[in-house]
């Protein structure tokens, strides 16, 4: 088996989410099995049992505070859609968890120790509503819009709840909104105002105390996201002494004293205490990499995953060791990565860079372009990109403007012209990496999914000399298609991102969309898509590939049952090694077979039973 195989297949596991008020009862995700699922894991006896056994896979799933159940969301072959279970820990049947309710596309959940759980929906005929179930009474509704909006959290004694929302039409900045279990309104917390210079809230939690009316929120007042705390009962905003670049977020200690921060930044993530008493910040010593999740425990020590572009990821503990490693074989490591800066239009821009071992160019390079746009590559391990570098290729990947932990301008500054500004910051390290012999530019690879995805087939049609191949995982291929039949959540973020629905700015939809360039697509693409994706439809992708027929233009197509990306392995694995396979043939050196002699066009068409992956939106 080779290692970039072993990679994938090598056993992986979440940072372990634990109960309240049974903290030896945790929660995690796993891959053990082939597909990943959820994992129930009791520290005292020390026994795991797995929990979910779907073919699509499962991730989504919460552990109630006093750890006698497992909730999980059920959605039928990772279309989103669907409705939550509850398991009991130990074992059992999976019943619905709030009978009465029928499916929709979830929007938060907060469950209270006595059993009352708050439950946000969101479906395309109602927006998003919440409601409140108490043990054995039928829902009730408190809360309906049409925007979208999400449950944040519960307070401890289960009195108030907090609400995130876009009632006022941005969906890129929430406003907040505190409530009582029967809908009255406590409390408004709201930095949009009105829609100019809007920035954004977040709910971090409240804390773990009975009658603290504290919130902890993630604001923006500074030009990146840091943490607040904001008494909802006195309206007090107590800002806090966290002196740090990039995007800070927060967590309570489990007694109240003390914020467990965790700091992201130019790609790197690392974690701080933060005493509330002293208003003291300590660093919390971690490797170099990036933590990319954590928890503080009840004694006070801090659980998170850590790992590096060369080292896989392990879960750790500040007292010292790894708190759960997986059966198995271990995945080989890789190669570090290198920190690239390159003068854009728009500021300075981050890459990250990887190359094989010895090697010095050019090379064949694949620029891998990351989803969200809200979202950043990082000095994490990432199995994708070390294939390719086994492969003998370079990787570039590029935190171009939208990306995250860079400041908010640098996130906020997609409006209006959504995908070219990013097209513009990725042509500026394109230029970087061929002026410095890092890449061969006869073979240049434009790859990524879901956002990734869609700047692949924009980019391959706005810059057609630039790329040798394109490679789009679950893209955006026609814009107006997509917003027409994508889940209601993300037409509210393509309405704030673009100013407007198709019908309200059909220009900007129109240079935004890549089916506008279809015909000007030169270089061998290969698309691959799944068929009950809510997030980058199907039909919208075959309008796309309609075009590229018509033309005659070489292209092969890769559909498979199941949504946004996949959550089994060996499926996983198939579409790497086709997307490799692909950049071969028509990067084939002279005199051996290449584009000229291959076939226009292929389709593939599959139903494996697998499901998504939650790329980044």
């Amino acid at each position: 088996m080779p290692d970039w195989e072993k990679r994938f297949r090598a056993p992986r596991v979440s940072l372990p989410d634990w109960a309240e008020h049974a903290p030896d009862r945790s929660l995690f995700v796993s891959n053990a099995t082939g597909t990943y699922e959820l994992y129930a894991w009791d520290r005292a006896t020390g026994s795991q049992r797995q929990v979910t056994d779907r073919p699509n896979g499962t991730t989504e799933g919460v552990l109630a505070p006093d750890g006698e159940a497992v909730w999980w969301f059920s959605d039928t072959d990772g279309d989103e859609f669907g409705i939550w279970m509850r398991q009991p820990f130990t074992g059992g049947e999976d019943l619905p968890a709030l009978p009465g309710l029928a499916a929709s596309y979830p929007a938060g959940l907060a469950i209270g120790r006595d059993g009352t759980a708050v439950i946000g929906r969101s479906t395309d005929e109602d927006g998003t509503t919440i409601h409140v179930v108490r043990p054995g009474e039928s829902p009730v509704e408190v809360y309906r819009h049409r925007e979208s909006a999400g449950v944040g959290d519960l307070s401890h004694d289960g009195t108030l709840f907090a609400v995130e929302h876009t009632e006022h039409g941005d969906a890129m900045h929430s406003a907040l909104r505190v409530l009582r279990l029967d809908g009255s309104v406590l409390a408004e917390l709201d930095d949009t105002q009105g829609g100019t210079q809007a920035l954004g809230l977040e709910v971090l939690g409240f804390p773990p105390v009975d009658g603290d009316t504290r919130l902890l929120v993630g604001h923006q007042r500074r030009g990146r996201w840091e943490p607040m705390i904001w008494d909802v009962a006195s309206g007090e905003q107590t800002a806090l002494a966290v002196d740090l670049p990039g995007d800070v977020s927060a967590e309570w200690y489990p007694d109240g004293s003390a914020l467990l921060v965790v700091h992201s930044f130019e790609a790197r993530g690392e974690l701080w205490h933060y005493d509330l008493g002293a208003g003291e910040l300590t660093r919390i010593e971690t490797p170099a990499g990036s933590v990319s999740d954590a928890t503080a425990r009840p004694d006070h020590s801090v659980e998170y995953l850590w790992s590096s572009a060369a080292e896989p990821p392990q879960v750790r503990s500040t007292h010292g060791g790894v708190v759960l490693d997986p059966p198995g074989m271990r995945a080989p490591a890789s190669v570090p990565v290198e920190d690239v800066w390159v003068e854009g239009p728009g500021g300075r821009v981050h890459a990250l860079v990887q190359r094989p071992a010895g090697t010095s160019g050019p090379l064949p390079t694949v620029f891998e372009i990351h989803g969200g746009p809200a979202w950043h590559d990082s000095d994490s391990f990432t199995a994708g990109p070390a294939a390719w570098v086994d492969h003998g290729y370079a990787v570039v990947r590029v935190n171009y403007r939208g990306s995250t932990g860079y400041g908010r301008e640098w996130t906020d500054a997609l409006k209006h012209r959504v995908g070219l500004i990013e097209l513009e910051d990725i042509a500026a390290v394109r230029e970087w990496a061929v002026g410095s012999g890092l890449a061969d530019p006869a073979k240049l690879v434009l790859a990524g999914g879901s956002w990734g995805g869609y700047l692949t087939l924009l980019g391959l049609g706005t810059q057609p000399d630039a790329w040798a191949v394109g490679l789009a995982a679950v893209p955006v291929a026609d814009y107006v298609t997509a917003y027409h039949d994508e889940m209601e959540a993300l037409k509210a973020l393509d309405r704030t991102l673009l100013g407007g629905t198709p019908e309200e700015v059909p220009e900007r939809f129109a240079a935004s969309s890549p089916l506008t360039y279809v015909d000007a697509v030169e270089a061998p693409v290969y698309i691959s898509a799944g068929v009950n994706d809510p997030r980058c439809p199907i039909r919208q992708i075959e309008n796309f590939v309609d075009r590229l027929v018509a033309r005659g233009a070489v292209h092969e197509v890769y559909r498979y049952d199941a949504g946004h990306g996949s959550l089994v392995v060996e499926e996983r694995i198939k579409q790497v090694r086709m997307e490799i396979a692909f950049a071969e043939r028509y990067l084939a050196a002279p005199g051996t077979p290449g584009p000229a002699d291959a076939p226009p066009s292929a389709a593939v068409d599959v139903a494996d039973g697998v499901a998504p992956e939650r790329a980044g939106a």
